[in-house]
């Protein structure tokens, strides 16, 4: 028997259920992945509370829990070329990541993405890279950030801003992040100004950048976007990624948009020691409704983990 996190009904994190079930083994044209860590983000529990946002990717009825995880490939099925047992993997899997395994059919097919985990990343960081790496990367290439720009990045202390603020910074730009007070000195040390959210946004943006800003991306609805457009920002240099009512004109991405390509190059400067991927707490599998609460609540600086 096996472990793996399942979600009978629609709902909070108390629907999340720890259960065993036989345990999978790989048939022909399928690899197994022994799990060490999955890393959460909000469309987790979107997914497991809304059957709206379940159905957005295609999912109807009860499901397992969770996309991000990092791990080892541990059995190769019949007709298998592309990996090997012992092969370290990350990337992403449509729900069922919080599991002791996961099972795959290869050819991979969209979402579903595995890459390399380079040497110099543990688990823990890998898993905590697919989603937040492709979503900073999507929403970054959506403006064409770049050395002379100065950019807004709402959200900045979250899972994906802390990724977009560092990624702005190796591309040459000035970045301002939005953020509670209680984050500054953090958005500081990741080379960003930081301004607090809210009421006067614009305003505290001017006085920061009187020369105005030239970009900007809103990672956590649309306050941001919005005093972008005020400041004069063209539309054309504005992105988001949770908006409900998308200003006209503006940019809506997220992690499918993104070349799988980008999250390799974001993998490859975290082993370089040149972007760091914050974790704020690890959780062991038996507590993933505690994990999920912590990382719904929004006031998290980095990555929720859980290891199974």
């Amino acid at each position: 028997m096996s472990r793996a996190v399942l979600r009978e009904v629609f709902g909070g994190p108390e629907v999340l259920q720890v259960r065993e079930v036989p345990e999978p083994h790989a048939g022909p044209s399928e690899i197994r992945v022994a799990v060490r860590a999955a890393g959460l983000n909000p469309m987790d529990w979107q997914i497991a509370g809304s059957a709206r946002h379940a159905a957005m990717f295609g999912i109807t009825g009860p499901s397992g829990f969770g996309c991000d995880l990092a791990g080892v490939v541990d059995e190769v099925g019949q007709g298998v070329t592309e990996f090997a047992p012992g092969d370290r993997m990350y990337g992403g899997v449509l729900v069922g990541a919080v599991a002791d395994y996961v099972v795959l059919r290869v050819p991979l097919a969209p979402p579903n993405l595995l890459l390399r985990t380079p040497d110099g990343i543990d688990d823990t960081t890998a898993a905590a890279l697919p989603t937040p790496g492709l979503t900073a990367a999507a929403a970054l290439d959506a403006i064409r950030v770049g050395p002379s720009d100065t950019v807004l990045i709402g959200g900045a202390a979250g899972g994906v801003g802390v990724l977009a603020v560092q990624l702005a910074r190796l591309a040459g730009a000035t970045v301002i992040g939005t953020a509670s007070p209680g984050t500054f000195d953090f958005l500081e040390r990741l080379g960003a100004v930081p301004v607090t959210y809210g009421a006067g946004l614009a305003d505290r943006v001017r006085a920061l950048a009187p020369d105005g800003i030239t970009a900007a991306t809103d990672l956590h609805g649309t306050e941001t976007a919005e005093t972008a457009l005020a400041l004069g920002v063209p539309p054309a240099r504005i992105s988001t990624i949770a908006a409900d009512h998308q200003p006209p004109g503006v940019h809506a991405t997220g992690a499918f948009a993104a070349d799988p390509a980008a999250l390799e190059r974001i993998a490859d400067l975290v082993a370089a020691e040149a972007v760091t991927v914050p974790i704020a707490e690890s959780f062991p599998l038996d507590r993933i409704r505690e994990a999920v609460a912590l990382q719904a609540g929004g006031h998290v600086h980095g990555k929720i983990v859980v290891t199974p």
